[in-house]
């Protein structure tokens, strides 16, 4: 998956919640990681079917996907949307959370096989949706990724201009467990502040099962806090690459 598989990481993650302004996400968290896919290969990242509680609101999420593309050499295009169906309330059915970007990496690391930490950066448009945030934003996100033999962590900070106007800055840790593990923990811890709305907490346990290089399962859950409103999700998903050429 991405230039050495991506371990394609796949446990809840939160970008169906409005917790996360990037433009982007390593499925399934909040944040990503300092690689790319390779030029000419293509890597989808599917949720299938998951479930959100936001408040007295519920949602079911059927599909949500992330499109990576290797377009050259440490380059890597990026697009991503979801369908959110209102179980209770809201306004039936909306496109979402939808955005393309660019990823390159500035340093290669252990990520690519070589000593030291992988380092890259994520720029992109935050897209209108449809029934959905109608606004255009912009994401500017750093990265850094460090493997060793008991697991491998990425750090993000990012900031934006959010759909509505607002500035918005946010972080992320994520930690995995031994990437030769079939079976592997995750962890993330997320926050964001959005300069014109609420503040934002969100902790994300799971796990991911890789079955092959390039195809693997997760079920995760991830529970936290925007503004007033608690929140949790239940994602299960999968992701799986392919060369176009």
């Amino acid at each position: 998956m991405k230039a050495r598989p991506r371990w394609v990481l796949l446990a809840a993650g939160a970008t169906s919640l409005c917790w996360c302004g990037s433009a982007s996400a390593y499925r399934p968290f909040n944040g990503t990681d300092a690689a790319v896919a390779g030029p000419g290969q293509a890597e989808i990242e599917l949720g299938p079917a998951e479930y959100l509680r936001q408040g007295p609101q519920q949602t079911l999420l059927t599909p949500s996907a992330v499109f990576n593309y290797g377009i050259a050499t440490d380059w890597e295009f990026v697009a991503e949307g979801r369908v959110a169906h209102a179980l209770t309330g809201g306004s039936g059915t909306s496109l979402g959370d939808d955005g393309v970007s660019l990823k390159h990496v500035l340093r290669e690391g252990e990520l690519q096989g070589k000593p030291g930490p992988s380092v890259a950066t994520e720029f992109g448009v935050l897209l209108p949706g449809i029934r959905d945030d109608r606004g255009t934003g912009a994401i500017l996100t750093g990265i850094v990724s460090q493997q060793s033999e008991w697991g491998t962590v990425h750090l993000n900070a990012a900031a934006a201009l959010t759909r509505q106007q607002h500035a918005d800055l946010s972080a992320s840790c994520i930690v995995e467990g031994p990437h030769d593990w079939p079976i592997r923990p995750v962890a993330e811890i997320f926050g964001e502040h959005d300069f014109g709305g609420a503040t934002t907490g969100s902790a994300l346990v799971g796990a991911i099962w890789q079955a092959q290089d390039d195809l693997a399962f997760d079920l995760a859950m991830r529970g936290g806090r925007s503004g007033d409103r608690a929140a949790l999700e239940i994602r299960a998903g999968v992701t799986f690459a392919f060369m176009v050429r």
